[in-house]
């Protein structure tokens, strides 16, 4: 990780309604929600920084507060993310080098949750599980439905 910078500047509290607001946590009670705004580090960014190279060990999950992202596999680029998006839950589930690159697009803040805290509250509330499970199930089936698309426009048509 390149070019960040850590400093708490946003409170519990408002950690909590942001975190409230991100599909992985809205159907979380507020009180589990605060065990977990307690483990995350507030994090910046800079325009161009690299956070990290496809292949790169993983151990953390960030959620953007501000700013966007570029995500790239093999040198192409799959998505962009923004406010309220989730990216690196594939790393923190697993011990597998990170899927993809991110780049920052603009000046980022953060949240960060380090996998072996992460994984603390896991293993106390299911519920927090199956929000992740539910997100990752979500960006498989839109990569699918995306291939899907590029195999149908590649096909030749009928004559």
């Amino acid at each position: 990780m390149t070019g960040g910078w850590s400093g708490d500047v946003i409170s519990t509290v408002e950690k909590v309604l942001f975190l409230k607001s991100i599909d992985l946590f809205s159907q979380i009670p507020g009180e589990d929600l605060a065990q977990i705004a307690q483990i995350t580090d507030e994090v910046h960014f800079e325009e161009g920084d690299v956070l990290f190279h496809e292949g790169d060990p993983g151990d953390t999950l960030y959620f953007v507060i501000e700013g966007q992202v570029k995500v790239s596999k093999g040198g192409r680029e799959v998505a962009r993310l923004g406010e309220r998006q989730v990216f690196g839950e594939m790393a923190i589930l697993d011990s597998e080098p990170r899927s993809a690159s991110i780049l920052s697009l603009s000046r980022l803040t953060l949240l960060r949750i380090a996998r072996d805290d992460f994984n603390e509250i896991l293993a106390e509330k299911a519920e927090i599980a199956q929000g992740v499970i539910k997100v990752l199930t979500r960006r498989l089936r839109d990569m699918l439905s995306q291939q899907d698309a590029a195999s149908a426009a590649a096909e030749p048509a009928d004559s």
